[in-house]
């Protein structure tokens, strides 16, 4: 065989490199289209979230202002300085609470796009050997 000429071996190797091409999209397409699912999810999961969020803070501070009316009504003529301080001792601690609870939810986030990490390690035991 000359060095012009193609054999058997070149038309495989074509072939295998074509096929290794075309098994590297479809697994890149796979993953591509997880991690687009798994966007949308999360997007639409915030949006609810915040939606939900966003209500039951309004409605925790009407049900915040009637208490606090209704114990300083309750307390007016009698302990009036001490229903004021006990409600801003209260609010501070609650406040307090709140803050905390929104540092651990900030920094203890898991990873919101799991299923295309755990695909991912997956392809990557398969084809090592």
């Amino acid at each position: 065989m000359s060095i012009g000429e193609s054999g058997p071996s070149a038309t495989g190797t074509s072939s295998s490199s074509r096929r290794l091409g075309a098994a590297f999209l479809g697994l890149l397409h796979s993953h591509v289209e997880l991690f687009g699912i798994e966007l949308q999810e999360q997007k639409a999961r915030t949006v609810s979230l915040l939606l939900f969020a966003g209500l039951a803070l309004v409605f925790a501070l009407l049900l915040l202002v009637g208490l606090s009316t209704l114990v300083l009504i309750v307390f007016w003529d009698t302990y009036r300085l001490t229903a004021i301080i006990g409600l801003c001792v209260f609010y501070t601690l609650a406040a307090i609470f709140c803050a905390m609870r929104l540092r651990a939810a900030i920094f203890d986030e898991s990873s919101p796009f799991h299923g295309t990490l755990e695909e991912l390690a997956n392809d990557r035991e398969r084809l090592l050997p």
